[in-house]
């Protein structure tokens, strides 16, 4: 009987090793988190809530939004790069992922989150601002806002989702480029930020086309240029910034992340049903009814994308320093 067990022995062992790595692998068999470090009803929200809906059917169970405002995105990556990286907690995020490490960089602060802790699975969106004004400021053109803000130095107020975000690099940009000095009031999210403008408390921003376009129907803003290199197609008769004769271009995009860490048959796992959520029409039909176009890269193209916003968002950091100090 002892042979017959010593016999068996290396069988079981290696019967029970495989057991354990496909037990390891099989993901997910819980709960998703998805941190989204800014409010309820922002860039980020309008694209990953459609797409934590249709997740959730795809790999059979649930995926939570949680939403983790605060410091222009900071407070939420941080949250999310303390957890386990096992793929049960992922972060979207918008280009304050490529902002905050060169402010933290420029200010030789020593980051609370750095992108080398994360892994792109999937780029979502890739959307211009729209620059938008509430209608009591009657200007009939950007030239106008301009030279309005130029013979009020410092006085002419716009709203941000947070010091260093996009809504407020975006605009640090275009002033720079335009050469006004603005008054900038910092939110904790882009809905705060878009209420202050509808509210009168802030003269502009620079929204998403998708949080502006009800407002802008119902007469509530006025758009009047485009972050783009080209024109929105929600609103032909918008020029862009460029064409309005400021040289900028900017885009706010959505990405979902996971931890470094998480293991490679996950991350193939978690790439494959983003990547089957995002082909889907469901996907696409809900996009479009936020009025938000899919633009959507898997992992290696996103890499290469984030690589190259980082480049550009180093170079505007940097601008933006010298011009505000």
């Amino acid at each position: 009987m002892r042979r017959v067990v010593l016999h068996l022995l290396p069988a079981a062992t290696l019967s029970l090793l495989c057991a354990a790595a496909v037990a390891q692998d099989a993901w997910p068999v819980r709960q998703i988190s998805i941190i989204v470090p800014f409010p309820p009803g922002g860039a980020a929200d309008i694209a990953i809530r459609p797409l934590g809906v249709q997740l959730e059917r795809t790999v059979k169970q649930p995926v939570v939004i949680i939403n983790r405002p605060g410091a222009a995105g900071a407070l939420g990556a941080a949250a999310a790069a303390s957890a386990k990286p096992d793929g049960y907690t992922l972060l979207a995020t918008l280009p304050s992922f490529n902002i905050l490490p060169e402010v933290d960089a420029l200010f030789k602060r020593t980051p609370a989150v750095t992108r080398e802790q994360f892994i792109p699975i999937a780029r979502l969106t890739a959307d211009p601002p729209m620059l938008v004004a509430n209608p009591a400021a009657q200007w009939k053109s950007v030239k106008d806002l301009v030279a309005a803000a130029r013979r009020q130095p410092g006085v002419m107020v716009y709203s941000h989702s947070g010091v260093y975000g996009p809504s407020h690099l975006a605009m640090e940009m275009f002033a720079n480029v335009a050469g006004m000095r603005l008054q900038d009031v910092p939110y904790v999210g882009g809905a705060p930020a878009m209420t202050a403008v509808l509210g009168g408390h802030a003269t502009m921003w620079a929204s998403s086309p998708a949080s502006a376009a009800p407002h802008v129907k119902a007469g509530k803003l006025r758009v009047y240029a485009t972050w783009g290199a080209e024109r929105n197609p929600m609103f032909p008769e918008v020029p862009t910034l460029t064409e309005s004769g400021y040289k900028v271009e900017f885009y706010i995009w959505t990405g979902l992340f996971a931890l470094r860490g998480t293991p490679d048959p996950v991350i193939r796992q978690l790439r494959d049903a983003v990547r089957q959520v995002a082909g889907s029409e469901d996907f696409r039909n809900a996009m479009a009814r936020v009025l938000t176009p899919v633009s959507y890269l898997d992992s290696p193209e996103f890499q290469k994308f984030l690589e190259a916003d980082a480049r550009r968002i180093g170079e505007a950091v940097r601008t933006m320093r010298k011009f505000t100090e």
